[in-house]
């Protein structure tokens, strides 16, 4: 099946300035790119008026949870929409691999975030997971292994280090993730049990990333002027305190070093923006490959625990019922608020669970004023009620003026980090992150559109080593987005739909026409990425 795209504003994922020219594919693969094709074809498509751009590709996702749904459709649709076409996923340490048959943890799993619902079965290791996904899903996907899932496999929810036979067996689980054909490795070091790591135990996660020249992408400890990971709240921020364990790891090694997601919780926080990039750059000129990512939102998604400290999270409930306790636990959360220019106001409840709908959509401070509670009384129920895994959208984690500059960075990468909830308020990222990026771009805002198009394609491709993809080359896999750059310009962004998106190819076949996806192809069109 040959099929020619003909007149189109090709963007090629080079960065290179667009022209006006015709791509033939036939089945999943690129045969020609250039002008003026005469080729017989099964299918023509007359692009004139419209841009012709690699599939887009998430480069920071979780989608690797939902890829094993029973019914993963759901999950992937406004992400096809936006033109995405290929996902990086297992960040933040929270990956769906990394387990053993025989461990008797795989439900603490996923960082209260995620978990094995609906699912065809669990997976523990990278060739399990690629058999069961490939041709099952609609799209790509390559995968990072995710040290909190490897390190709770083997010991749990744990707050101590590692017995050597316990981190030994962690290791040997990332290892054979890394054989196996894993993208990388990745730390969530805000999150359960990587937040009880230490940085020697980073240390020997990053050696593995050398040893077989793969990334590794952090989620920092924190992100935050003030947070609950660092017990002095005064003094130099603890977003540059994480970044100083990263340079620990790092430092004089050619790691790829990736941090996920350059945010500032809190407005107290914006004034570290410029400290992070130089710290960046002297780690850089160390000799270590550092790189980041962002996403076109000012917000962000995480399990409500994510200001409760370490401290207070292990205890038992009766523990943490004691005054002694409440009242240290009430003094920090006041003082990290002053502190950080974010309070309960800011934390919005996206879903706490069944019978507890009246609370979605509605800040901590807004609740504890409807039950007759002080805020942190008001939040603590919250944890409580939904077993301490419920889900809240916080902010602000960046400003437009933020996002810009570091869309022209060229150290800067694309991606959502979000995931479609089964209840709730939805992560607005899902719908039209990507658009957005695009929109920035032509209002001049952004960067250009080649270095546009080449973030959210070709870098991601080169930064993650996927094999033949991103690039709109002959003989690379034929994932192709069709965008219309006068109606991305001109649309309403944050409107829960995506933007200007017209057609999006998978390996060839046209999943997304219009508005309507072609639902029997997107249920095999989908291929696991290995990356040897």
């Amino acid at each position: 099946m040959k099929s020619l795209f003909k007149n189109a504003k090709i963007y090629d994922g080079t960065g290179a300035d667009a022209f006006i020219g015709d791509v033939l594919i036939e089945n999943d693969r690129i045969l020609k790119v250039g002008k003026d094709l005469e080729e017989a074809a099964d299918q023509v498509y007359d692009l004139t008026g419209r841009s012709l751009a690699p599939g887009f590709i998430d480069g920071h996702s979780h989608n690797d949870w939902f890829a094993i749904k029973k019914d993963p459709l759901p999950y992937f649709d406004p992400f096809i929409r936006q033109g995405i076409t290929t996902f990086v996923t297992g960040n933040c340490g929270l990956s769906t691999i990394g387990f053993e048959p025989d461990s008797p943890y795989v439900d603490k799993l996923g960082g209260g975030l995620f978990g094995f619902h609906d699912t065809t079965g669990a997976y523990g290791t990278l060739d399990e997971f690629f058999d069961a996904v490939d041709g099952n899903m609609p799209c790509n996907l390559s995968v990072l292994a995710g040290h909190c899932s490897a390190r709770a496999a083997v010991s749990g929810s744990v707050n101590r280090k590692l017995t050597p036979e316990e981190e030994e067996k962690m290791l040997a689980i990332l290892e054979k993730a890394l054989q196996q054909g894993a993208a990388g490795l990745s730390l969530g070091m805000m999150y359960d049990p990587g937040l009880y790591a230490d940085v020697e135990e980073q240390r020997k996660v990053a050696q593995l990333c050398l040893k077989y020249n793969k990334p590794l992408t952090v989620h920092p400890r924190a992100e935050s002027k003030v947070s609950m990971s660092y017990p002095q709240l005064f003094g130099r921020s603890h977003l540059l305190r994480a970044f100083d364990e990263l340079v620990d790891i790092a430092k004089g090694t050619p790691l790829k070093l990736h941090y996920s997601h350059a945010i500032f919780v809190g407005r107290s926080s914006f004034k570290d923006k410029d400290e992070l990039l130089k710290l960046m750059q002297e780690l850089r000129d160390s000799g270590t490959d550092v790189m980041f990512d962002i996403y076109n939102e000012c917000l962000g998604v995480s399990v409500i625990t994510v200001i409760l400290p370490a401290w207070y999270q292990v205890m038992t409930p009766e523990e943490k019922k004691k005054p002694f306790n409440r009242l240290k636990l009430s003094a920090m959360i006041k003082a990290t608020s002053l502190l950080l220019g974010f309070g309960f106001k800011d934390i919005v409840v996206a879903y706490i669970g069944p019978g507890y709908e009246r609370f979605e959509g509605k800040s901590v401070h807004q609740i504890a004023q409807e039950e007759g509670l002080s805020d942190l009384n008001a939040y603590l129920m919250l944890c409580e009620v939904s077993d301490f895994k419920g889900r809240v959208n916080m902010g602000p984690y960046s400003t437009p003026e933020i996002i810009s500059e570091f869309e022209h960075n060229d150290r800067c990468l694309y991606m959502t980090d979000a995931w479609v909830e089964e209840h709730g308020v939805q992560n607005p990222a899902i719908y039209d992150c990507y658009p957005k990026f695009l929109q920035d771009s032509l209002k001049g805002t952004g960067d250009t559109m080649p270095n546009t198009i080449r973030r959210m394609t070709g870098a991601i491709a080169d930064r993650f080593m996927l094999p033949e993809r991103g690039y709109l080359k002959e003989g690379y896999f034929a994932d192709l987005t069709v965008f219309n750059e006068d109606e991305i310009k001109k649309a309403v962004p944050d409107q829960e739909r995506s933007f200007g998106i017209e057609k999006v190819f998978i390996n060839g076949k046209n999943v997304l026409d219009g508005d309507r996806l072609d639902i029997e192809t997107l249920k095999t069109s989908g291929k696991a990425i290995r990356v040897n």
